[in-house]
């Protein structure tokens, strides 16, 4: 099972690919998590990644694919995979298309998590965190027992600074930006399958489930 996993901030793609991961026994694998592990296993690829980051710099998209290629390749990834956050531009996803005719499989869904603009900034605005203990609430869908108060450690609630209403905004403006070309390009691919993701968390994986499994 190749899954390539999209969604704007807050749509809960990191919910339903945790749960996807659990069921077909595949590894999610995100832009962060590789780059992040490149630089740590020291890779040729993953020193050319630490002195653009060091700079902070973007970057490039031949680094990018290349460790890309480098993780496809590791064993767990033999079953299959969940890519999160690549590809983001349509160069990313013709090399990723290359990559996995090298390797000789093909993607099996492109799954779109879609979620109304005015329900993200809800979910991000309303959210709180503990300072202390840094678990997460939110005021209408997991409000703690006592306003304000962390349930687990008695810490203060507080609001994380990159949950007000114009910083969430400008973060869905990027993200739909960045990603309508590429749903167009995967649509016309016949791959793309976008899911309703303004429901419960379950309806929401036994949508997506089913359609991988070849039920919907």
């Amino acid at each position: 099972m190749r899954i390539i996993l999209m969604g704007p901030p807050g749509a809960g793609k990191g919910t339903q690919a945790k749960k996807l991961c659990e069921t077909f026994g595949i590894p999610q694998i995100s832009t962060g998590d590789m780059l992040r592990a490149a630089v740590n296993q020291g890779t040729e690829l993953g020193r050319k990644a630490k002195e653009y980051m060091d700079q902070g710099l973007l970057v490039p998209d031949e680094v990018i694919t290349g460790i890309v290629k480098e993780r496809l390749r590791e064993n767990d990834a033999e079953k299959g995979f969940i890519l999160d956050g690549f590809p983001r531009t349509i160069p990313q996803a013709e090399s990723l298309e290359k990559i996995l005719e090298e390797m000789e499989v093909k993607l099996d869904a492109v799954i779109n998590i879609v979620v109304p603009r005015e329900e993200l900034i809800e979910r991000f605005t309303g959210r709180r965190v503990c300072e202390v203990c840094g678990s997460t609430y939110h005021v209408k869908y997991n409000p703690p027992r006592q306003q304000g108060i962390c349930d687990k450690c008695g810490g203060r609630l507080i609001e994380r600074a990159d949950d007000d209403v114009k910083t969430v905004e400008k973060r869905i403006d990027v993200y739909e930006r960045e990603t309508k070309p590429l749903i167009d390009y995967y649509k016309n691919k016949n791959l793309l399958a976008n899911i309703d993701g303004n429901r419960p968390i379950e309806e929401v994986f036994e949508e997506i489930k089913g359609l991988l499994k070849g039920e919907g």
